[in-house]
């Protein structure tokens, strides 16, 4: 694992970059999982729009009621893990100052001695259930795309937070790698996507070389994907979307094509906005 180092950030906002809620259900899953301590969070006057992100009011098991604010928290492992350390950065993606908000998270990293990051996404794709999440792995950076095998991205087009860190982290000597899972757009209301987590969460453990936990996710995909089967097996139009996809597909993983075809998909989505699911994959948010 020398490309990323020892002490790896991983990344995931709620918000545009969060197609089926795959990216922050597999940093909550981390966070529930390990022992985990919060490091630092920023001021959210600064940088949440709270129109669009609202605060949010919760009972508490002693009848009291609290209010929780949208945030972004960085969290390092408690005690002193051996191997690999993943470290954790979640919360929601701000609504503005995000060159202030990416260079204070970036001094976070520097501070903190973080080696590398690893951005996760998800987005909507015209791809089917039926068949693998794709995920897509790329990174600007030279070296570790030659020590972990992964592609230089071409988009050219409106981006999300995860890439304003990631510039900013490169930048700052923090090398940075992105993992995009493709999680099919007929499916938006069934959400989240278990199916589209567990594959960041497999695809990060193979980049990282540390074991990364899965809990029941793999009984949550399972229940998921026959959910929809079940939904398409009663409409004759829906059935016959999904065959013409997995077509697709099938063509799209033969060995000459695969790494191209989840690369286009991902630059069809960013530039037809990041639809996704209503409301939460709002780019304002």
């Amino acid at each position: 694992m020398d490309g990323l180092g020892r002490r790896v950030l991983v990344v995931a906002f709620d918000g545009w970059n969060d197609a089926g809620e795959a990216a922050t259900s597999a940093t909550a899953l981390l966070k529930e999982t390990g022992a985990y301590e919060p490091v630092f969070a920023v001021d959210p006057e600064l940088y949440f729009d709270y129109q669009y992100t609202r605060p949010e009011m919760h009972a508490e098991p002693d009848g009291r009621r609290t209010l929780t604010w949208p945030d972004a928290t960085v969290y390092r492992p408690s005690g002193r893990p051996r191997g690999t350390q993943l470290w954790l950065l979640t919360g929601v993606e701000p609504a503005r100052a995000w060159k202030a908000f990416s260079a204070e998270l970036v001094d976070v990293m520097l501070r903190e001695d973080v080696t590398g990051l690893v951005a996760l996404g998800s987005m909507m794709s015209d791809v089917p259930h039926t068949r693998p999440i794709s995920v897509f792995a790329g990174s600007d950076n030279d070296r570790l795309r030659a020590a972990l095998g992964v592609e230089k991205p071409s988009y050219e087009g409106p981006v999300g937070i995860l890439s304003a860190l990631s510039v900013a982290a490169e930048e700052a000597g923090i090398p940075t790698i992105g993992l995009w899972a493709s999680v099919p757009h007929y499916v938006a209301g069934h959400t989240p996507s278990p199916k589209a987590t567990l594959a960041l969460l497999e695809k990060l453990e193979e980049i990282t070389g540390t074991a990364v936990p899965r809990g029941d996710l793999a009984a949550q995909a399972a229940t998921w994907e026959a959910t929809i089967d079940a939904a398409a097996a009663e409409d004759d139009e829906m059935s016959e979307y999904i065959r013409q996809l997995e077509q697709a597909r099938d063509t799209w993983d033969s060995p000459e094509a695969s790494g191209d075809a989840i690369a286009r998909e991902f630059e069809r989505y960013l530039r037809r906005g990041g639809e996704g699911k209503p409301g939460r994959d709002d780019p304002r948010r």
